[in-house]
């Protein structure tokens, strides 16, 4: 595999960092319990961390008693968990399109969290991925919810009159390609780039590489604001707009 640097390497510190240290992170506090609930992991399984980052939900879904393989483009992140997560899961350096040491039907569910959109060929990962998985098996994708948080395209307002906060979105079917500050407020800045695409663009790619769209869930935050003036409208922002959007996906 070539080792040179992805962009999500040069920033594999400040993230390992980010995931591992704080405890108030929605990958923790949102993401993590949900996708347990809805995978209901069964002992011995054999589960795919596609796009695993350092290994965050990878050493989770180990501890439910899955046999987990963690693929992600980044060696750096890949060091990282190998160097952080018990022997018994396999990690492996690999581009999600070109999963050439997986074996055909070999894997029972896949899972790709918030990387969907870091991912250009979509194509390719939904072929791969369709030549791994099991005939019954399942495929969990979780996203930055895409009708509400479109990098650069969207943002937060507050209507004075009524006293409201609203989401504004600028741009949703057309997509994006943006590159994201992934350290703000560092002396030296680090992008990583993000891919907008509608639910319509996922589900007719879906269909094209032989996948069904089998479930949809739409998660909120779980923060609350201080007290303070629009404390109110924000929590009622936090639990009418959600975040992420989760998708389950078979083969049919």
């Amino acid at each position: 595999m070539n080792k040179k640097k992805t962009s999500w390497g040069h920033v594999s510190g400040w993230y390992d960092k980010l995931i591992e240290r704080g405890e108030d992170t929605y990958q923790k506090q949102v993401i993590l319990p949900n996708l347990v609930r809805l995978m209901e992991i069964k002992k011995g399984e054999t589960v795919l961390d596609l796009a695993c980052g350092q290994g965050f939900f990878s050493r989770e879904l180990s501890k439910l008693g899955a046999h987990v393989i963690g693929a992600d483009i980044s060696h750096e992140l890949i060091t990282l968990a190998r160097s952080q997560s018990p022997k018994n899961i396999q990690f492996e350096v690999s581009r999600a399109d070109k999963l050439s040491f997986l074996k055909n039907n070999s894997i029972d569910t896949i899972v790709i969290v918030l990387a969907i959109q870091n991912i250009e060929n979509i194509d390719g990962v939904l072929k791969e991925c369709g030549r791994v998985l099991k005939q019954n098996g399942r495929f969990f994708i979780v996203m930055n919810h895409p009708a509400f948080r479109v990098p650069k395209e969207s943002s937060w307002g507050w209507d004075q009159k009524l006293k409201t906060q609203y989401r504004r979105v600028d741009r949703y079917l057309s997509e994006v390609t943006a590159k994201i500050v992934m350290n703000p407020g560092a002396r030296t800045s680090v992008h990583t780039i993000s891919f907008h695409r509608s639910p319509q663009f996922y589900f007719k790619k879906f269909s094209k590489n032989g996948f069904a769209v089998t479930r949809l869930e739409e998660w909120i935050s779980h923060r609350k604001s201080e007290k303070g003036p629009r404390a109110m409208a924000e929590d009622h922002a936090r639990k009418e707009i959600p975040l992420f959007l989760c998708l389950e996906i078979k083969k049919y």
